[in-house]
């Protein structure tokens, strides 16, 4: 696949980009680096392979949830900037039409 200008611009066009023709140049030689990566994987005989989902066995260990010390209304509103000693008070970020 050959990597050229014409590309280069329909993917900045398809991903909402612009490139000068500087950036231009360095993607249009990273994309050939990457294809050309793909193509060396491509020479690998993968008969019998059979695909990677995860990197171990393990699937899914998660940890038991454990209920442990919590923090105090008082403690929490502690080092609070701006409180009205029951809630955080924090500037307006919603405005009314």
């Amino acid at each position: 696949m050959e990597v050229n200008d014409a590309l280069v611009d329909k993917l900045a066009h398809l991903s909402r980009l612009e490139f000068n023709e500087e950036e231009k140049r360095e993607i249009r030689q990273d994309l050939q680096k990457m294809i050309g990566f793909i193509d060396k994987l491509n020479e690998l005989d993968t008969t019998g392979v059979k695909p990677l989902l995860h990197m171990s066995e393990n699937v899914n260990i998660l940890r038991q949830d454990v209920v442990s010390g919590m923090l105090g209304r008082e403690d929490a509103l502690k080092n609070a900037p701006v409180q009205d000693g029951a809630f955080f008070k924090v500037p307006k970020v919603i405005k009314n039409p």
